[in-house]
């Protein structure tokens, strides 16, 4: 089994291990979700990634509190916002790689990856071994819908109350981004739903899940991990 960096002593800790670290987020999944949805799958991904990867490897525990100040008009949301995002994962991977081999920061919710990409681009211009992933499924609805439903129906299920999930908006993510700039996910659903929830299915977020893991592990392959 992969080692959970946080069930570790200082030790037990291996030379220079490559360290996966789970961005997620503590956001509305609209009625039927958990709050920590995206930390969760970014995790999950993380600890299955990384017993697919050679050499020592060791997954830091996730960074939980992160850039949804557009979930905010929805009780539950906690966001410390891109300026704060961007200075923790500063100085986060400059306390990693003082003991680290390379830091893989593994995003799994998409308002963080512009504050991301900033603090990579410091990072690797100071000399950091640093490296940026995203943890998406391709083609899939845009928040809480049916493809984030059916990953936790497979990671969590006892976490997802089907009886309250409903259609939120399926409007393509690129033409509400206007209304969402503006106003947020409250402005074009009420629900905080942008997608379909109502057809996810066990099997189809096992398949996901899958199909994401590889994702992930291909593209550190092609950074030479």
């Amino acid at each position: 089994m992969t080692p959970d960096l946080a069930r570790l002593t200082w030790t037990d800790v291996p030379d220079g291990p490559l360290v996966l670290v789970p961005l997620g987020s503590f956001e509305q999944h609209g009625p039927h979700l958990p709050l920590d949805t995206d930390t969760r799958i970014a995790d999950a991904v993380a600890h299955a990634v990384a017993a697919r990867l050679p050499g020592e490897v060791v997954v830091a525990p996730p960074v939980v509190y992160a850039a949804s100040g557009e979930h905010q008009g929805f009780p539950g949301t906690v966001s410390i916002g891109n300026e704060a995002l961007r200075l923790v994962l500063v100085e986060l991977v400059r306390s990693l790689t003082l003991w680290s081999g390379r830091v893989v920061l593994l995003n799994g919710h998409g308002g963080n990856a512009g504050c991301l990409a900033d603090a990579v681009r410091r990072l690797v211009a100071e000399g950091q071994d640093v490296v940026h992933v995203p943890c998406s499924p391709a083609g899939g609805d845009a928040h809480a819908g049916h493809t984030e439903t059916s990953l936790m129906l497979h990671l969590a299920p006892e976490l997802v109350h089907m009886d309250r999930a409903w259609r939120g908006n399926p409007t393509p993510i690129r033409e509400l981004m206007p209304a969402l700039v503006a106003g947020g996910v409250a402005a074009v659903s009420a629900s905080g739903v942008l997608g379909d929830p109502t057809t996810a299915t066990a099997e189809e977020g096992a398949r996901l899940f899958d199909a994401l893991v590889a994702d992930v592990a291909a593209r550190l392959r092609t950074e030479g991990l």
